[in-house]
């Protein structure tokens, strides 16, 4: 049996930071005059103590449920922490969910005492007050009434409670998956398996310190953000400022100057369109030092990689890289110093284009099911393409079980053994049957492969995968990936199960298909486009011929569906996490589908 290192929980991992780092700022929020406010380590610490007492008073203890719907904020966290202090479990919920989820979460998860942002949820979920027997209190934040958080921190900050120091093996989250048919599963995550996760993953990275700071991006609600973001800088001291809202993205990085960035490669894929973009608009000298500084940069790297340092190249880079590459860096602030990215591969293109300009990326690869790293990249040891190392204490072996006769040597589906394993999914012991394997491994559903080095990759996800009619496999995710990477592709989503051949659903980014709009002499509005038929050619056209270089004729689709609405939450086709929904769709457009195989038509429109 893995034997964790201490701080094994929780509580002990924030109490030794705050006897550590007592001055250092925590959390940074945006006041209404644009300006950043920090609560330090003491004072989030008396927050904690104060609200864990307050929870007290109303009868939470070990095994309880705390439960929240709100984004990242301070009180986020501080609920999270005043809860596991009491040896309860921490339940959280996307401000921007179905009520039908929150529901069900609330119910599954028995949640005892729930904490909201705004009056608008406190009244949306107060009548379950009286549906759910677990639920006994809703508690807002954003409210001057008395049921309020504040006025909970007050009441405990007269009787004050002391912290359990819970054991590693205890629950400490039970963090829903936003899955992609039916009701989202409850991932138990336990104390330990969270610590030693955030753990394994700071040693990737020796350049964080007590100094690192972070901008928040992606909602602690999901195992990555909370892990390495909220856990990964509380261990080590760091800061982190809370993003306002898309929209101010760019300014709050210039006021927050992030050294370090959790994010996704979907947001590193916009940026990089933004900076082509804009380079090419200008043209002219802009244009032609930008290309010469990248080519210098991409110079120093290869050279770096083959051991042949040149004091010529280092020196005209070091001009270009004052002259244009510094500039652009500033727009992130100035000090960032490299990024983590899940979820997705980032296309090895852009990948080497951050390295390049001085902000290196390094993809990783986890589950919610793993608290959730399993293999990850970091400086000194970054493979484009790959999604790092394991880390340490993992171990990968790989199932063939079902595999097509031609795969690769050693590709299969990764089954997973870490001290970061659920404990199980919450009231679901036949899908936890299903996922841990007899010897404690996890089945994670995806197909990959590890290198003579050490590297994974990860090939396909193996529910995901279909055969068309002619027998051939096809990996939807792969394609959809290298589809979104054209600037004008806001999603996509490749279909052919048992069909002769594939179909692709696309939704345009209205924001760059001006472009194309005007590639084929057309004036009208972005919307418009959808309705003429040559543009819609053109970028048919334009898709297939991207795919070309890596994938076989069978895979290309050969027609395609454009779609006027995106792929949302909000309408029920897209995860929390940023998955498609694959049946929803299906069964929303299934006119479409059979329009599209049945007809003579190439391009459809809805």
């Amino acid at each position: 049996m893995f034997e964790y290192e201490k701080p094994d929980n929780l509580v002990d991992t924030l109490e030794q930071s705050i006897g550590l780092f007592p001055d250092n700022p925590l959390f940074g929020t945006k006041d209404s005059n644009n300006r950043y406010g920090w609560i330090t380590y003491k004072e989030f610490g008396s927050r904690v103590d104060n609200l864990r007492a307050g929870l007290a008073q109303l009868g939470v203890g070990k095994g309880d449920t705390v439960g929240i719907i709100a984004n990242n904020r301070t009180e986020w966290a501080v609920a999270a922490f005043a809860g596991f202090g009491l040896g309860a479990v921490f339940s959280p919920m996307y401000e921007k969910e179905l009520p039908r989820i929150w529901k069900h979460i609330i119910l599954d998860s028995a949640v005892k005492v729930l904490f909201v942002s705004t009056p608008e949820i406190f009244d949306a979920v107060a009548p379950l007050m009286d549906e759910i027997d677990t639920l006994e209190k809703v508690v807002c934040i954003d409210s001057n009434g008395q049921e309020t958080m504040a006025g909970l921190e007050k009441k405990g900050k007269a009787s004050p409670v002391p912290s359990v120091s819970p054991g590693c093996g205890d629950a400490a989250c039970c963090i829903y998956t936003s899955g992609t048919t039916g009701n989202p599963k409850g991932v138990m995550l336990t104390h330990g398996n969270f610590t030693s996760n955030a753990r394994a993953g700071y040693r990737r990275f020796p350049n964080l310190s007590s100094k690192a700071r972070s901008i928040s991006i992606l909602p602690w609600a999901h195992s990555y953000g909370f892990t390495a973001e909220l856990v990964n800088f509380i261990q080590f001291g760091g800061s982190i400022g809370f993003m306002e809202k898309v929209a101010t993205l760019a300014d709050d990085m210039a006021s927050l100057h992030p050294s370090f960035l959790i994010g996704v490669p979907r947001i590193f894929n916009k940026i990089y369109d933004s900076i082509l973009s804009r380079v090419n608009e200008k043209q002219g000298i802009t244009k032609f030092l930008f290309d010469h500084a990248l080519a210098a940069a991409r110079e120093k790297r290869e050279l770096r990689e083959q051991n042949k340092p040149s004091a010529g190249t280092n020196l005209k880079f070091a001009l270009l890289d004052l002259l244009v590459l510094k500039k652009i860096r500033a727009r992130f602030g100035g000090n960032l110093e490299g990024a983590l990215t899940a979820s997705a591969t980032s296309n090895p293109e852009i990948a080497q284009f951050f390295e390049d300009i001085g902000i290196p990326t390094f993809d990783a690869y986890g589950m919610t099911e793993c608290a959730p790293a399993i293999a990850m990249n970091g400086p000194g040891q970054n493979r484009f393409g790959s999604v790092g190392r394991p880390l340490e204490h993992v171990r990968i072996e790989f199932d063939k079980t079902g595999m097509e006769s031609d795969a690769d040597d050693g590709d299969g589906e990764l089954i997973v053994y870490s001290p970061g394993i659920m404990m199980g999914y919450r009231n679901n012991p036949e899908k936890t049957a299903e996922t841990l394997t007899p010897d404690g491994g996890l089945r994670t559903g995806d197909r990959g492969r590890i290198d003579k080095d050490g590297y994974l990759y990860i090939t396909g996800r193996i529910k995901e995968q279909y055969k068309l009619e002619n027998g051939k496999f096809v990996f939807p995710a792969a394609l959809e990936e290298e589809i979104n990477f054209l600037p004008y592709v806001e999603s996509s989503m490749i279909y052919g199960d048992g069909k002769p051949y594939n179909i692709c659903f696309v939704v345009l980014d209205m924001d760059t298909i001006h472009t194309y709009a005007e590639a084929v002499h057309l004036k009208a509005s972005p919307e418009e486009v959808l309705s003429h038929h040559a543009t819609l050619e053109l970028i048919s056209s334009e898709i297939k011929q991207h795919l070309r270089p890596n994938y076989g004729s069978y895979e290309i689709p050969k027609r395609f569906i454009f779609l006027k609405e995106g792929f949302t939450s909000e309408n029920g086709l897209l995860t929390q996490t940023m998955k498609i929904k694959r049946v929803s769709v299906t069964k929303r457009f299934k006119h479409l589908i059979n329009e599209a195989y049945a007809g003579d038509k190439k391009i459809i429109t809805a």
